[in-house]
């Protein structure tokens, strides 16, 4: 490791320690966490809908297919 981040690994264990040693800092991160899963989660979602939608669609086209007897 470099001098620089030595210095750096130095800094931040304290401000982690800090940060987590409180019931204020314990609560900033963990409503940081639920924000970060919210947000990875809105993107989730919205892929499934489109799967879902497309989905959907190829069942309802088989379907109509299938009853008009051309498949």
């Amino acid at each position: 490791m470099t001098a620089t981040s030595l210095a750096l690994a130095g800094l931040v264990a304290p401000a982690q320690a800090a940060l987590l040693g409180s019931q204020v800092g314990q609560l900033l991160v963990a409503l940081v966490a639920v924000a970060i899963v919210i947000i990875v989660g809105k993107f989730v979602l919205k892929l499934a809908w489109r799967l879902i939608t497309i989905g959907i669609v190829v069942v309802a086209a088989f379907y109509l297919l299938s009853t008009l007897g051309v498949v």
